[in-house]
Order: C-alpha cells, then sequence, then structure tokens
C-alpha cells in the first residue's frame, strides 16, 4: 500500500517544486551566468536552467547544492568554449 501513495522521483515524471526551491534556482542561475560575457548567451543559461531543475527534482534544493551543480555546468560550457 504505501508504494500506491509514495511520492518518490521517477525518471520522466515531472514533480512541483516547492516556490523556495523555485526562488534558489533563480537566485543560483542569475549568480551563475554573472560570470559569463553579457550574463550567458540563451543556449549556455538554457544548460545551466536544465541542470537545476534535474537535480531540484532529484531533491537537491538548497542554495549550496544547486549552486555546485551550477558551477559544474557553467565549467563544462566553459570547456567546451561557450
Amino acid at each position: 500500500m504505501l508504494a500506491a501513495t509514495s511520492h518518490a522521483h521517477r525518471p520522466g515524471v515531472m514533480t512541483e517544486l516547492s516556490e523556495r526551491t523555485k526562488a534558489n534556482m533563480d537566485v543560483v542561475l542569475e549568480e551563475t551566468c554573472r560570470q559569463l560575457p553579457h550574463g550567458g548567451d540563451h543556449d549556455s543559461r538554457r544548460i545551466i536552467a536544465e541542470r537545476l531543475i534535474e537535480a531540484a527534482q532529484s531533491g537537491h534544493s538548497t542554495l549550496g547544492e544547486l549552486g555546485i551543480i551550477a558551477r559544474r555546468a557553467l565549467s563544462e560550457i566553459i570547456a567546451k568554449g561557450g
């Protein structure tokens, strides 16, 4: 019976994020993109935002956790020359 009511993360299933998590994601995205020329182009911002969404849906919602994810994404973008 527990499995029927569980809200565990399932791949491919969109979960509702709290307002605090969304606010944390916005803050981290803006802070991270400030490190890119002109605040980052659309593709760079999209890549970082997608990583933040994936992380938040997996339960990583603090500023610290999201910051780590965003910095990793930024490092990959810079390494690829973006």
